[in-house]
């Protein structure tokens, strides 16, 4: 059996949620007025008061989408639309997820935004000075709550007063740290003006064990955001059409599961990260990116000097051991690390970066055959 060392592309469906999963795929319309209908509203109602638990918001602040891409651009392209009078530009970090990144760019192509490039440090998190810069004037900001390449965490708080203070619309994009570490939406938000500070937070369900095609935004009562979708209204009138009721129930048992682990499921993956860089350290070239104490505790990220990062993947797949370069959402496409090359590293660095994610299913084993796996195949690629 192979080792799976890809959890930040996707986790493993959780057995007890794809049995809720299952159990709730027979229920009716929840729009629906007769009984099939309402006790499908129950589920979904359900759903949505225990995902907003695990999130720290009101259950009407929720609005279930097919996943962290449909949510991101809800949260950009809505608050972008929505926006105040003479507002034009975008505050954009460097190192940000491509559903950030393209929303963005296609909002510049196609409605005239301005985009202030935010720099990030040598660790990939987001320098809070060059953040507050980008904000005088702004339609809105992003941030991520952590990096989904080298696993860096932000200072999302931090992040919140600036763009308060700046009376700007902050949208976090929490999907790497879901499930992971604490991602409330509604901290912070007290003293910021209406509609200004933290007021939008995206979360996917399939990185904590739900299925694919699961997913939410935290849109805050104050948010002043525009759909995507017109049809029925469902949701607030912000994301129009029947509402995936089995996609919900999945998605909010699989948060509550997280929660209910995530504080000895961190020490747990920390050790196992520890153990892994401690055998990958007989190679003292292999340099471990990211801040090496402030960040997700199943995330290793390696610069390999002198290898193509492709190869190193060919290598491990023949090993049996699944890695990545970075990002799944590229079409399969392997490319140079954009977060990596802002990082400051040099031109070669991108190219040359592997990432291991550990989850849930992980092991002792699999991490030690990953380890031999890993140097057996910068041997091979970088011989000494």
């Amino acid at each position: 059996m192979g080792v799976y060392l890809d959890h930040a592309a996707t986790a493993p469906l959780r057995p007890e949620v794809a049995e809720a999963w299952i159990a709730a795929q027979s229920s009716g319309n929840p729009s629906s007025v007769h009984g099939d209908g309402q006790r499908a509203r129950r589920l979904l109602e359900d759903a949505r008061e225990g995902l907003a638990a695990v999130l720290d918001c009101d259950p009407i602040e929720v609005v279930f989408t097919s996943g962290g891409t449909e949510a991101i651009n809800l949260a950009i392209k809505g608050l972008w639309w929505a926006r105040p009078a003479g507002a034009d530009a975008i505050a954009l970090p460097d190192g940000e997820h491509h559903a950030t990144m393209d929303a963005v760019e296609w909002l510049r192509e196609h409605d005239a935004a301005r985009v202030r490039l935010v720099a990030i440090d040598g660790e990939g998190r987001i320098r809070p000075g060059s953040f507050r810069d980008a904000l005088d004037g702004a339609a809105l900001a992003t941030a991520l709550a952590a990096n989904n390449e080298v696993g860096t965490l932000n200072d999302v708080p931090a992040l919140a007063r600036l763009a308060a203070d700046a009376e700007v619309p902050l949208h976090v994009d929490a999907v790497a740290a879901f499930g992971h570490e604490d991602t409330p939406s509604r901290a912070g938000r007290g003293d910021a003006p209406a509609g200004a500070g933290r007021v939008a937070l995206s979360v996917s369900g399939h990185k904590i064990g739900a299925p694919v095609g699961t997913g939410a935004l935290v849109a805050s009562r104050g948010a002043r955001l525009a759909p995507l979708l017109h049809g029925g209204g469902q949701q607030r009138g912000l994301r129009s059409g029947t509402q995936d009721v089995a996609g919900a129930t999945a998605l909010a048992l699989a948060a509550r599961l997280a929660a209910d682990e995530r504080d000895a499921e961190r020490e747990r993956l920390r050790g196992l990260r520890e153990r892994l860089l401690d055998a990958l350290a007989s190679d003292p070239r292999i340099r471990p990116l990211g801040d090496p104490h402030a960040r997700l505790a199943g995330n290793v990220h390696l610069w390999l000097p002198g290898a193509a990062g492709e190869s190193v993947l060919y290598l491990l797949d023949m090993a049996g051991v699944s890695g990545s370069t970075g990002s799944a959402c590229q079409a399969g496409v392997t490319e140079a690390s954009h977060v990596v090359a802002a990082m400051g590293l040099g031109d070669d660095a991108p190219r040359q970066v592997l990432r291991l994610t550990m989850g849930r299913t992980t092991t002792e084993d699999d991490v030690d055959r990953a380890a031999r796996a890993v140097l057996d195949a910068y041997a091979r690629l970088a011989p000494r």
